[in-house]
């Protein structure tokens, strides 16, 4: 079917994007889409291989309109994505469980990105740099200063792939429970546990000073 894309200003909405099921929650502009993406460590990547549909979570890392993959030479994925095949990328970060009177009415608070596109190979020996050090800030700002960058043998047996995001959607949930009218006066807690991703304390594998950037480290 052809891809066709809706005519809205600044928008990534497409056919293929729209979201049908709870609409009012959805979300289209780069801004909201890119704070998404940039605050999540891992995506999950969806693309067919061999006849068969397969999902593999990765890291990721977003430099302007285009998001990166890196990982072996020899990864079936990447391989894969590199001969062009259509690719479905999905994120989503869990903000809260939300535990209504019915069961039927529980929910989570959540925002999530999906994108669709065809992948690219870095193959610029810059670029690949640029995009190493921004999958280790995007893991940890601050570390690319620290760690030691790849070396020529490292590069070689390393494949950076491109995602440009053209054409995407975010769906977000907040608020509290929508119980039905009936349920209301039931004497059953009901509300939202806020649920967050939080730093533990750095265990050491030396004798370094632990650095500034780890003991504020956040999402």
């Amino acid at each position: 079917m052809k891809n066709i894309v809706l005519e809205q200003s600044g928008s990534l909405q497409t056919e293929r994007t729209t979201v049908r099921r709870l609409p009012e929650r959805a979300a289209y502009d780069r801004r909201t889409i890119e704070a998404i993406v940039d605050e999540a460590l891992i995506c999950h990547v969806g693309f067919i291989a061999e006849g068969r549909p397969v999902v593999i979570p990765t890291i990721h890392t977003r430099i302007g309109e285009a998001l990166y993959f890196h990982g072996s030479v020899a990864s079936r994925m990447l391989r894969t994505l590199q001969a062009g095949v259509d690719v479905c990328v999905s994120i989503t970060l869990l903000d809260g469980l939300v535990l209504a009177r019915s069961a039927f009415h529980h929910s989570m608070n959540y925002r999530s990105v999906v994108v669709f596109g065809r992948a690219e190979v870095v193959g610029d020996r810059e670029e690949k740099l640029r995009v190493l050090a921004a999958l280790v800030e995007h893991v940890c700002p601050g570390r690319s200063a620290d760690a030691r960058t790849p070396n020529e043998t490292e590069l070689r047996q390393t494949l950076v792939l491109r995602v440009p995001i053209t054409e995407a959607s975010a769906k977000i949930r907040t608020g509290g429970p929508k119980d039905d009218q009936a349920d209301l006066s039931m004497p059953v807690w009901a509300g939202v546990l806020p649920i967050a991703l939080v730093p533990g304390e750095p265990v050491p594998d030396n004798t370094a000073a632990v650095p500034e950037y780890l003991r504020g480290y956040g999402r």
